[in-house]
């Protein structure tokens, strides 16, 4: 590895602190999903329709408010920003705590999601890291959230069957105190930056990459993902007492299935990036996902064939959650990564919304058996509009910043240098940020040509 992508003793701080900061809060919004269902027969009021509300309204929240904060954060720095949604998030936890009511859960819910700071999370990492290391620092973001689903799964179910759904709250509360303290002990202070475009919103290339049907796609499959998983959770917990499974051993249930599901996904990852078979790969997790819903529709008590059906569905769910993201880093235009994502993110809160919303309404009305079935009707559409994807070419995202000599030259020159570089596929030159963003192809890339150009070494 060059010494430029060495990481800086700052550096360092801010990725283990923000990507923390990441985890923990969205193990505090996940921690409630396998225990809800089960402990809201106290609350009153309670329905299926409302816990389903009660499980998805945080998804509405993230999504309508998501980008704002972000945008504010442009103007009145990012820890501000970031400690105001955390503020939110801790009352939410508070309010859904001692709530008594299914009505008082959704509220809390509602102003936990309101608390919409990963735009301004990952703003922050850009405004901490160098071009040279801020693709490894995302990645780093993004396992942190896998992570912290697979956590929450186990640590829910267990805080619960000692403390109570109310428990599970407080927790939740002390996780958002616990990021208060690790922002402002752990977090360097960030200089002041113009936008990234790789990690923000910008408005200018929404319209292109709003008529992008390859981005389109992948938005769906995302909104999909997280309708289906939101919808299930409303009928899971039953699947597992019904098979006999007492409420306070469900989280040793998710430890092993999750466990086996990561297990069974990485080298399907492998496969898919090292062979370039995402589109393969993406078709065989929904279809996948397909199956294991009409299992679980169609499973009785039995405790064998339900935890296969969940690792079935764990490890497809997995695979897509790790290449997802990364088909759209490869297929973003150059410079418009951060726009894509803040659709993408939009996308995948909305499918949480609108799953808990239908997943309550199909158990109410219909049963148990028809959550799993209606989630597999909505499986199959996303497979066929998925058939038509192109598979997306092994592309990198690379921002490298401009030569002292290059700054002063013409655009149309500046983008002609970079462009002539063998590999380059794709550029965007921003003089104001001194920056080129590319699209490279490593495997042709000329990396010596490309280090000329800049003035690196």
């Amino acid at each position: 590895m060059s010494k430029a992508r060495l990481l800086l003793a700052s550096e360092r701080r801010a990725i283990v602190g923000l990507a923390g900061l990441y985890a923990t809060r969205m193990l505090g919004l996940f921690m409630v999903l396998p225990v809800l269902a089960l402990q809201a027969d106290h609350l009153a009021g309670t329905t299926p329709l409302l816990v389903g509300l009660a499980l998805g309204i945080y998804g509405l929240t993230q999504a309508a408010l998501q980008i704002p904060f972000g945008l504010v954060s442009d103007r009145i720095g990012r820890k501000p920003v970031i400690a105001g949604g955390l503020a939110l998030f801790l009352a939410g936890s508070v309010v859904a705590a001692q709530a008594d009511s299914i009505g008082g859960v959704i509220l809390g819910r509602c102003l936990q999601g309101s608390g919409a700071v990963a735009a301004a999370i990952m703003a922050l990492l850009a405004d901490q890291t160098r071009e040279q290391v801020r693709t490894a620092a995302m990645a780093t973001i993004g396992l942190s959230i896998g992570v912290a689903f697979a956590v929450a799964m186990v640590l829910g179910p267990l805080v619960s069957a000692s403390l109570g759904l109310s428990g599970v709250f407080w927790f939740t509360a002390a996780l958002a105190g616990v990021g208060l303290v690790v922002l402002w002990k752990l977090v360097p202070p960030a200089p002041r930056r113009r936008g990234h475009r790789d990690v923000g919103l910008d408005r200018g290339q929404l319209r292109a990459i709003l008529g992008r049907m390859d981005l389109w796609r992948l938005d769906a499959s995302i909104f999909g993902l997280h309708l289906i998983l939101m919808a299930i959770f409303t009928a899971v917990p039953f699947r597992l007492v019904d098979a006999g499974i007492a409420e306070a051993r469900h989280g040793l249930v998710y430890l092993a299935v999750m466990g086996l599901s990561f297990l069974a996904m990485v080298p399907l990852v492998i496969v898919a990036e090292k062979r370039r078979r995402m589109k393969l790969m993406c078709l065989g997790a929904i279809a996948a996902i397909v199956v294991s819903l009409v299992g679980l529709g169609a499973t009785g008590a039995g405790l064998a064939p339900l935890m296969a059906w969940l690792f079935a569905f764990f490890t497809a769910f997995n695979l897509l959650e790790a290449t997802l993201p990364s088909m759209i880093s490869k297929l973003a235009p150059a410079g418009a990564k951060g726009t894509a994502m803040g659709l993408y993110s939009t996308s995948q809160f909305l499918g949480a919304f609108l799953g808990g919303v239908l997943g309550g309404a199909l158990s109410q009305h219909l049963g148990l058996s028809a959550v799993f079935f209606g989630a597999a009707v909505l499986g199959l559409a996303w497979f066929a509009l998925m058939l038509g994807m192109t598979p997306p070419r092994h592309l990198s995202s690379e921002v490298v910043p401009l030569a002292e000599d290059q700054r002063d030259d013409a655009l149309d020159t500046l983008m002609a240098r970079f462009a002539a570089v063998a590999g380059v596929e794709d550029v965007m030159v921003v003089p104001e940020e001194r920056l080129a963003y590319l699209k490279v192809d490593r495997e042709r890339l000329d990396s010596e040509a490309l280090s000329r150009l800049t003035g690196s070494r």
